[in-house]
């Protein structure tokens, strides 16, 4: 039986389906409801500006009501003052998504006292309580990335690393998932590890100073192609590497997000594969844990009912949305919120 069974009589969210086990109902409560007050972590990736355009329209489809969102641009500060800001307007529940994983638990401690409950996005706090967590598995991006790369290159050569910024669960889970599976399964490959701090400047400097050093280098990992997509290429340009799949110099590129950039890029041959992260499913189910707060609602580990798993953390509960791994065998599938957005 799923959730939704349990929670019949119910009107939650429209036609969105909540989600569960057999063994783990949901218990209602008396929350009254309320504005959502949402903070979005940054405005250059062509992720987040995907994930900001599709806030509104779930939340005109699941008929939630939110305040003027905020942008912390990547600054842990500036998010905890627009959560101040937020609660000052009246918000009853909080939508972020830190990128300084580790500095924002003395927020979610305020917020817990205050009884506003929240849902972080993408990104999964180390300490401090959250109602839910609305995220993918990142391990398994490092492990799908090692292992494509690991095939392509027959389990020997050179590959760089460009990862997200260690201080982020995000890129730790990545970057370690990937070593991990590369020592043990691709031990004849040799692996350059490059903490980009998710900056594309950054990025394109590293990788040109590791083609220097190893122009033998026949596959790249990045962590987000939201921010390393254009400079990887630029670079790959520069040095005569940007070529067919099929052409002996052609360097193994595999990436982690999902948008239209990277799904164009795959189509000419220009890299390889990324893992989608669901921009669409991201927002989505912020909202929809958003309102089931308010509501009262509580949920327990288990498979769900929209293809994802919830499980247990040490502060709250994270809900592990599908992203699969997009190739040119795939690409052009309608399903892949890459090919829905102009």
């Amino acid at each position: 039986m799923k959730i939704g069974s349990v929670l019949a009589g119910v009107a939650l969210l429209g036609a969105l389906s909540a989600c569960g086990t057999t063994n783990t109902p949901a218990a209602t409560g008396g929350g009254a409801g309320g504005k959502v007050g949402i903070d979005h972590p940054r405005a250059d990736s062509d992720f987040w500006n995907s994930y900001i355009k599709y806030v509104p329209q779930m939340a005109g489809e699941l008929k939630v009501e939110t305040l003027n969102a905020t942008n912390s641009q990547n600054d842990v500060a500036k998010l905890v003052n627009n959560v101040q800001t937020l609660v000052g307007q009246g918000a009853k529940a909080i939508v972020m998504a830190p990128q300084d994983t580790g500095a924002i638990a003395s927020t979610l401690q305020q917020l817990e006292s205050k009884q506003i409950p929240v849902v972080s996005v993408d990104t999964r706090p180390d300490t401090g309580k959250v109602y839910m967590v609305v995220r993918a598995d990142n391990r398994a991006y490092g492990t799908k990335a090692c292992e494509f790369l690991g095939e392509k290159l027959g389990g020997k050569g050179k590959v760089v690393q460009l990862m997200g910024a260690l201080q982020s669960v995000n890129g730790r889970d990545r970057a370690e998932a990937f070593r991990e599976c590369m020592q043990s399964k691709f031990p004849g490959i040799q692996v350059f590890e490059e903490p980009t701090e998710w900056d594309g400047g950054k990025a394109a400097s590293m990788l040109q100073t590791r083609l220097e050093a190893h122009p033998d280098i026949k596959g790249i990992y990045m962590h987000a192609g939201g921010v390393h997509l254009a400079p990887t290429l630029q670079v790959l340009k520069a040095k005569g590497l940007l070529v067919a799949p099929e052409d002996p110099k052609h360097v193994f590129v595999v990436s982690n997000d999902g948008i239209p950039q990277e799904f164009d890029a795959i189509r000419k041959g220009e890299i390889d594969a990324t893992v989608s992260q669901p921009a669409d499913l991201y927002a989505k189910y912020a909202l929809f844990y958003a309102k089931a707060a308010m509501e009262g609602k509580t949920f327990q580990p288990g498979p769900t009912d929209h293809g994802s798993t919830i499980i247990q953390l040490p502060n709250g509960l994270e809900d592990q949305l599908p992203a699969p791994l997009v190739t040119k065998e795939n690409v052009d599938d309608k399903n892949l919120w890459g090919n829905t957005v102009g």
